[in-house]
């Protein structure tokens, strides 16, 4: 408890300074103020370990100065120890319904006091000790918490959370009818890479590719590794026809980058684009025409973007 940090509110000088010799003796660091304003500031501009009261001070009742630290996010943790010649009981009861952690009546016993002190700085270590536990509890939950929804491989978020994004802005179009677009993006030939170039090479691709998904898109969209080389990407609040523009940035981003593991090999995607609406109306159905769209791609050549068709009424969607 060596060196703790003490502030003694006390605005009989002669009180005080037979209180900070004791305390500097038994190794306490210790500032003293003699009113509340001069408390208040002291507890701005610096940290205490303890903060020893006064309840009558010239300017201010020692209550109110105690409900006002027990109510600041920074000082609220400070053990109080209120000193006072008050003994009646009703004194101390409101002063412990101020906030204070402890009541000391005047004139007290150095060696009481000591102990007292010693109590609190007990309290307060453990309190600290639980914070920084629950601290770094709070810290781990939400690093598990965000492995569960980010695929290890391209750190992009992962299928589990797109499904539940999905979900929610397919609500918002339901109810409000704000637009929302989807993009399959898919790698042309990755077998092809994998077999010559090797799997670790692969993964380089994806990794990259995945970066430069992150760069053409906008912070209100989500892009999502879906699975093996296929990535979906949700673009909230956009018509069908405006989501071509990502589109195209991300085909001609990706075609012209170029891999050192791919030995000077050009990387390129296909996109398919779907919008909600009558017939892409489930998270399944949604993502179904946006892989009809990809598909249409594949075949008419690759490494360019196509829009899902709606059919004729009476077809499925």
């Amino acid at each position: 408890m060596a060196k703790a940090r003490i502030l003694v509110v006390e605005d009989s000088k002669s009180q005080a300074e037979i209180t900070r010799d004791f305390l500097e003796k038994n190794g306490y660091a210790v500032t003293w103020v003699q009113n509340g304003a001069g408390a208040l500031k002291a507890v701005k501009t610096a940290s205490y370990d303890v903060i020893l009261l006064d309840l009558v001070l010239p300017d201010m009742n020692g209550n109110e100065i105690c409900r006002w630290l027990k109510l600041n996010s920074e000082t609220r943790g400070v053990p109080i120890i209120m000193l006072t010649v008050e003994s009646a009981l009703k004194e101390k009861v409101a002063s412990l319904e101020a906030g204070a952690d402890d009541y000391l009546p005047k004139p007290y016993n150095e060696i009481e006091l000591n102990a007292r002190i010693y109590a609190a700085l007990r309290t307060k270590a453990l309190q600290d000790e639980l914070r920084e536990k629950n601290r770094q509890l709070e810290e781990l939950l939400a690093q598990v918490e965000l492995q569960s929804i980010t695929d290890p491989l391209t750190g992009l978020r992962n299928r589990r959370y797109v499904e539940t994004i999905l979900e929610k802005e397919l609500a918002k179009w339901k109810r409000y009818g704000t637009p929302l677009t989807c993009l399959m993006v898919d790698v042309d030939h990755f077998k092809k890479i994998n077999d010559q170039h090797g799997h670790l090479a692969g993964d380089a691709a994806l990794k990259g590719l995945a970066e430069l998904l992150t760069r053409s898109l906008r912070e209100a969209d989500t892009a999502a590794r879906w699975g093996g080389e296929e990535f979906l990407i949700l673009l909230p609040q956009t018509e069908i026809t405006a989501a071509s523009v990502p589109a195209f940035k991300i085909l001609r981003a990706v075609s012209d980058w170029r891999l050192a593991q791919l030995q000077g090999l050009q990387v390129t995607v296909s996109i398919g684009i779907a919008s909600a609406d009558v017939t892409a109306d489930t998270p399944a159905k949604l993502v179904r025409a946006a892989d009809h769209a990809l598909y249409e791609a594949k075949n008419k050549g690759r490494n360019r973007i196509a829009v899902f068709q709606r059919k004729a009424a009476g077809e499925e969607g």
